[in-house]
């Protein structure tokens, strides 16, 4: 397993057929893309429109690019915006205005809703549940689920679901040990959800792949903490994120993660 998550950052290419009929987002996927310019806070999650523009949440920047990384619009948000989600032409941003993984419960969570277009604010929700700072966001089946920050010691994580209008909120506990700072990305490939995890020296990354209803769960050691954006059932981009003393980068790599789950070459912990 070791060298599956080198050959990733090194950008390795899938394998591509023709490109006609292909989407602009279809296209690139099969050697990546890298985000233009720096930017002083590092990547906290990307989506897309599923055809032709990419959205990076770079923690005080909101980008937008075309399929090929191009910027076609930035604007400065507060710190710190996290995770995204793109629907019907809406870009949902998990945003915590507070403290992140305190045991006191001073985060002051949100949700931030951006026109996709010219990333104009259009709405904020409020998510008073959230205690330990809402970090990322994602949809599927119907209903956003919310992920974030978890105190130190604790032994699960949560997620949280929501209506289209965030006005009615349910609790999931996942039973993924501890995992460091929480969930930070999150994301729905039609049949399974993702959550990606820090790592640090002492402590694995995790990415958390689970069944629709969250009632089966699978620990693999692979990172996808700064982003991971299904195109379809086999391919997704994840992201990755370097940072220097003033400034930060980004891009994003092919995967195929169910397949290499299923062949062997990705294993559960």
């Amino acid at each position: 397993m070791g060298a599956l998550p080198l050959a990733l950052a090194g950008f390795p290419s899938l394998s591509a057929g023709p490109s006609i009929g292909l989407t602009p987002l279809q296209i690139v996927a099969a050697s990546g893309v890298a985000l233009s310019g720096t930017y002083p806070g590092h990547l906290q999650g990307v989506c897309t429109n599923d055809r032709d523009a990419i959205y990076w949440s770079m923690t005080t920047h909101l980008v937008k690019t075309d399929a090929a990384g191009n910027i076609v619009r930035q604007v400065a948000v507060p710190t710190h915006h996290g995770d995204l989600c793109h629907v019907g032409g809406r870009l949902y941003v998990a945003v915590n205005l507070g403290l992140f993984n305190d045991a006191e419960r001073r985060a002051d969570s949100w949700i931030y809703v951006y026109d996709a277009e010219d990333l104009s604010l259009l709405a904020r929700h409020a998510l008073p549940d959230l205690v330990y700072g809402a970090g990322g966001v994602a949809f599927g089946d119907g209903r956003f689920i919310v992920v974030g920050g978890l105190p130190e010691g604790a032994v699960e994580n949560a997620v949280y679901a929501f209506d289209m209008d965030f006005t009615s909120g349910r609790r999931i506990a996942l039973k993924t040990g501890q995992t460091f700072k929480g969930i930070q990305t999150a994301a729905f490939d039609g049949d399974h959800w993702w959550f990606g995890c820090y790592g640090k020296p002492d402590f694995t990354e995790v990415l958390i792949r689970a069944d629709r209803t969250f009632a089966s769960l699978q620990r693999l050691h692979f990172d996808a903490s700064t982003g991971i954006v299904p195109l379809d059932g086999d391919t997704f981009l994840i992201a990755r994120s370097a940072c220097g003393k003033e400034s930060c980068v980004a891009r994003l790599a092919p995967a195929r993660l169910n397949a290499w789950i299923e062949t062997g070459r990705l294993k559960p912990i």
